[in-house]
């Protein structure tokens, strides 16, 4: 009986091993800045991309979406992007290099270098993309939220994160916000570098509860305006 329990669970787990992304060599944080100061930070998680301009007082613009990449390039099926809503349902082929920590990408607009940040490890279990599925009502109670075209997802590598709250349907964009973040301890930190709906809030740091179970993971707090926080949050892919 005892075996027949241990074989099951190895079953759980090699199916759930199964069905999650293969992690690729493009996976983590990427960055590149100019003489002026602006920022681009491209994160790449569980065949998703998000990338992000800004400046440390100023957001610039954002998008992202589904991405395949090979040893030599990759597709980007657009998801959403602030500075051209009609790219939303275009896919891009972008040419790609990869050598001592640094990512060339050769696509639409021309070249440009990154400089590796960070990537995924078995150190930091929360990476990955994640949607959220529920939130708590005033008596603590969960409610499920139906699936549906417009979401909002949160992609965390091994110490970035970015949210965004989107429609690829309609190419509605509601907002998005990013930075650093830890987890350690049943803690998850935010630290925010940018923040679409109110530069006033960048540098803050926010610490909440975080519960991870299997692919569901409960985030309880306060947000950066006071508000009560409680929602579950899914594994996408």
């Amino acid at each position: 009986m005892k075996t027949l329990a241990i074989s099951l669970g190895l079953l759980v787990m090699a199916l759930t091993a199964a069905l999650q992304p293969a992690k690729t060599a493009l996976d983590g944080a990427w960055r590149t800045t100019d003489a002026s100061g602006v920022t681009v930070m491209l994160t790449v998680v569980d065949n998703y991309l998000m990338q992000t301009t800004y400046e440390p007082n100023r957001f610039i613009g954002t998008r992202g979406g589904v991405c395949q990449p090979s040893d030599d390039a990759m597709t980007l099926t657009v998801e959403f992007d602030t500075q051209d809503s009609s790219r939303v349902g275009q896919t891009e082929t972008y040419k790609l290099a990869l050598k001592a920590g640094q990512l060339t990408l050769n696509g639409p607009s021309g070249n440009r270098t990154f400089t590796r940040v960070d990537e995924p490890s078995a150190q930091t279990p929360m990476a990955g993309l994640w949607r959220i599925t529920g939130r708590a009502n005033d008596a603590g109670q969960i409610t499920t939220m139906q699936r549906g075209a417009r979401k909002t997802i949160k992609l965390l590598t091994g110490s970035r994160f970015q949210w965004a709250a989107i429609n690829p349907q309609t190419k509605q964009f509601s907002g998005t916000g990013g930075g650093t973040y830890t987890a350690k301890d049943g803690q998850y930190t935010e630290t925010i570098d940018f923040f679409s709906r109110d530069n006033s809030r960048v540098g803050r740091s926010l610490t909440f509860g975080a519960a991870v179970n299997g692919n569901e993971w409960r985030h309880t707090g306060q947000s950066s305006t006071g508000g009560k926080v409680d929602e579950i949050w899914t594994r996408e892919r």
